[in-house]
């Protein structure tokens, strides 16, 4: 009897994920999703004022302020100036608050758009994994902050072209390269073009 019951949860696990994450599978080739989302200064971004006008990286991450996350933030702030230089532009989306995207930002010097997407979206719209979110606490200026999350992403990374299509797709991230892997990538992507 036991083991029916844990084989029923098994058969019946992958169909609540695919539930909350309906079958949507975007690939090289195909058009970015638009939407919109806030950043962290509460202003509004929108894709459509960047896809077709020049590359645009977007990364999901889980969580802000957590191991991995922080590794590949910062990968990316320090290729940032090289990945403009090379004409593309960086944004990071989690199911982060705009808070939560602020303590993020100041702690560790970020300089480019993070995105809040607490209701994941965006990520689905992507072809993201999402599942629950959840919360931290993080020490953020000598005060205990706790940072909720309303949903948590996958690590996934896309780049889209010059022409508003994904051009490159990572489902298997590594956190601290992230920055830097984009980067060779963008370069190898113009001199194929060329």
């Amino acid at each position: 009897m036991k083991l029916f019951a844990c084989l029923a949860v098994l058969l019946l696990f992958p169909a609540l994920l695919v539930a909350e994450n309906p079958d949507v599978s975007v690939n090289p080739g195909d058009p970015a999703p638009e939407f919109e989302a806030v950043d962290a200064d509460g202003r509004v971004w929108k894709s459509s004022d960047h896809f077709g006008k020049r590359i645009v990286v977007v990364y999901f991450y889980p969580a802000d302020m957590t191991t991995g996350c922080t590794k590949q933030a910062c990968s990316f702030r320090d290729t940032f100036q090289e990945l403009q230089d090379s004409g593309a532009t960086v944004v990071g989306i989690s199911g982060d608050s705009i808070r939560n995207h602020q303590l993020f930002r100041k702690v560790h010097s970020l300089n480019f758009r993070l995105l809040a997407d607490e209701d994941g979206s965006i990520a689905r719209a992507f072809g993201v994994p999402t599942r629950e979110g959840g919360e931290i606490s993080s020490l953020v200026d000598g005060v205990e902050e706790t940072l909720v999350r309303g949903m948590t992403a996958s690590r996934w990374t896309f780049i889209v072209g010059k022409d508003g299509r994904v051009i490159h797709k990572n489902t298997k991230v590594d956190a601290a390269e992230d920055g830097r892997i984009v980067l060779e990538t963008i370069r190898q992507l113009a001199t194929v073009a060329e």
